[in-house]
C-alpha cells in the first residue's frame, strides 16, 4: 500500500492578514458604539455567529465584509489596509 503526503497551504483564516481583518472589524464595531448582539441582528444572525468571526474562528467573505462596512459607517479600505 502506498502513501502520499500532500502539502497543503495555509487556511487564510489563520493568516496574518485575516486577523488583522478581524481585529478592525472588532474595532469598528466598537467605534460604531454597537454590541454583538444589536450587530448580529442587523446581519440577520446570531450573536454566536458574529463572536465566532470576531474571535477569527469563522471565516467570513467580502460581500458580508461590505455588510460590516455599512453597519459599522467604514469604508472597504479601512478592513483591507
Amino acid at each position: 500500500m502506498e502513501y502520499y503526503t500532500t502539502n497543503t497551504m495555509p487556511r487564510a483564516i489563520y493568516t496574518k492578514d485575516h486577523n488583522a481583518i478581524v481585529e478592525r472589524l472588532k474595532t469598528a464595531r466598537i467605534e460604531a458604539g454597537l454590541g454583538q448582539v444589536e450587530v448580529a441582528k442587523k446581519l440577520g444572525k446570531t450573536q454566536s455567529y458574529l463572536s465566532k468571526i470576531e474571535s477569527g474562528q469563522r471565516r467570513f467573505d467580502v460581500l458580508q465584509l461590505k455588510e460590516f462596512a455599512k453597519i459599522y459607517k467604514k469604508p472597504l479600505d479601512f478592513f483591507v489596509k
